[in-house]
């Protein structure tokens, strides 16, 4: 009687604890990159904390995910575009997609100028 008694507490307990659990909270869908002075013309500038690279060129400011399609994996820059260090999908310098396994592009994110001259990036797709 004892073991069963026990038992049941262990299991009221895990119960417990189930139906207790505090999610992480979900990131940011905005982020204010600071002024747009901070992003020179021809510049391609990393965002560690929105995953994110943002590209300033000629046609203006843009944006592209660092999140490989396929399973998630945060791919790193290269020269030439993009390496997923996961499962070696490589893209071209505009996210396209250049030789899987993903079978889809890095996603074009949305980026601003607000009225202050800051910089913003939005995670959600363009």
């Amino acid at each position: 009687k004892g073991c069963l008694a026990g038992s049941a507490l262990m299991g009221l307990g895990m119960l417990v604890r189930y139906f207790g659990f505090q999610s992480e909270a979900s990131p940011p869908t905005q982020y204010d990159l600071g002024p747009i002075s901070d992003y020179p013309l021809r510049s391609r500038i990393a965002v560690p904390t929105a995953q994110a690279i943002i590209i300033h060129d000629s046609q203006g400011y843009s944006a592209i995910s660092l999140i490989c399609p396929h399973l998630g994996c945060v791919v790193n820059v290269t020269s030439d575009g993009f390496a997923c260090p996961c499962h070696g999908s490589r893209y071209l310098t505009n996210g396209s997609l250049r030789n899987g396994p993903a079978s889809h592009p890095l996603t074009i994110l949305r980026v601003e100028v607000n009225a202050e001259g800051h910089l913003i990036l939005y995670t959600d797709q363009v």
